[in-house]
């Protein structure tokens, strides 16, 4: 998923800060610990495809779903869902779907796919909003079209919306999909506490 030299330019930070962009620094163990994030979400999904657990939540910083194959960004590095997803493919699951509800739109992970029926990359997201991507008519390229499903929401939507778009998009795209790996990018910033997105979401609604 990620190039060689960006892995050396994220490697190269190690034992120092340095600003890879306004929101996204590093500090001195920056390359190890993102790294283990991503290492992390490969084990995740080694546990559950030899039938050890039936699911697994990996928590990790830091988060992924903003980091471009040559670019992080977002406060991102590796993209660790993305990691996961191209590990299962190579481990001969036939057909990954991500579900991304973090208020913010992962333009990294939807990149990384845009291209790939293989993977079904479904995101709700606050719109417009940072990073700008995530409009309802980026859908995917060439073999990919149709496999990229964006659902931009306007910021103030609560359970009830939230609900509402699982029940009537998300869950009828994963059923047509049948994927034999489902990936969740789960950002808790759509909770009506968080100072930042303009969700409305309570903790309740959360489970």
């Amino acid at each position: 998923v990620h190039a060689a030299d960006y892995v050396d330019r994220i490697e190269s930070t190690a034992g120092r800060a340095v600003a890879l962009d306004p929101d996204t620094y590093t500090s001195p163990e920056t390359a190890a610990v993102a790294a283990l994030a991503a290492g992390a979400a490969v084990v995740a999904v080694d546990s559950v495809l030899a039938g050890s657990y039936p699911d697994a939540l990996v928590l990790v910083r830091p988060p992924g779903h903003h980091a471009e194959e040559r670019r992080a960004m977002g406060f991102c590095i590796y993209n660790n869902v993305a990691v996961a997803a191209r590990h299962a493919l190579d481990a001969g699951v036939e057909r990954v779907a991500i579900v991304d509800f973090d208020v913010h739109h992962g333009n990294g992970t939807q990149w990384s796919f845009y291209d790939d029926p293989r993977v079904l990359f479904i995101s709700t997201h606050q719109y417009p909003f940072f990073p700008g991507t995530g409009a309802a008519g980026e859908s995917g390229i060439a073999a990919g079209e149709g496999f990229t499903v964006n659902v931009p929401l306007e910021a103030g939507c609560t359970d009830g919306d939230y609900q509402l778009v699982f029940d009537a998009i998300v869950q009828p795209v994963l059923t047509a999909f049948q994927p034999g790996l489902l990936l969740v990018s789960a950002g808790f910033d759509i909770h009506e506490r968080d100072p930042i997105g303009g969700m409305r979401v309570t903790t309740s609604g959360c489970r």
